[in-house]
């Protein structure tokens, strides 16, 4: 059983930087398709980015492409999304989630997730 815990989220200006970590434990995440999601008040789970377990492949919606970018140490079991030019859109609740097979990546659909950083970007 993999468990996932999320960190660095908080409250940016737009146009600021921060970035997130999801922490794996209990589990080798290494074999793992590892994924970020979001979800703002009022709206469904919505894809973020996604990176496969050697880091050599990702994948972002079209939203942040350019500004957000997704990485993994595996050695530290550990994923990042580091998060630029933040605009007010993007304040959500973030949540890391992970799944041993490559399927359907962008479907929030994954085995494990966490339990979600609040980003919120002011104006």
């Amino acid at each position: 059983q993999v468990q996932l815990v999320e960190s660095g989220g908080g409250l940016v200006q737009a146009g600021g930087s921060l970035r997130l970590s999801c922490a794996a434990s209990g589990g080798t995440v290494t074999a793992y398709v590892m994924g970020w999601f979001r979800q703002a008040p009022g709206k469904e789970r919505e894809f973020v980015a996604a990176i496969d377990w050697s880091g050599s492949m990702t994948f972002y919606a079209d939203s942040v492409k350019g500004r957000f970018t997704i990485s993994r140490d595996n050695a530290k079991n550990t994923g990042y999304l580091q998060m630029n030019s933040l605009k007010r859109e993007d304040t959500a609740v973030y949540y890391c989630a992970a799944q041993a097979l490559f399927g359907n990546i962008r479907a929030p659909t994954y085995a494990y997730w966490g339990q979600g950083t609040q980003v919120t970007v002011s104006s």
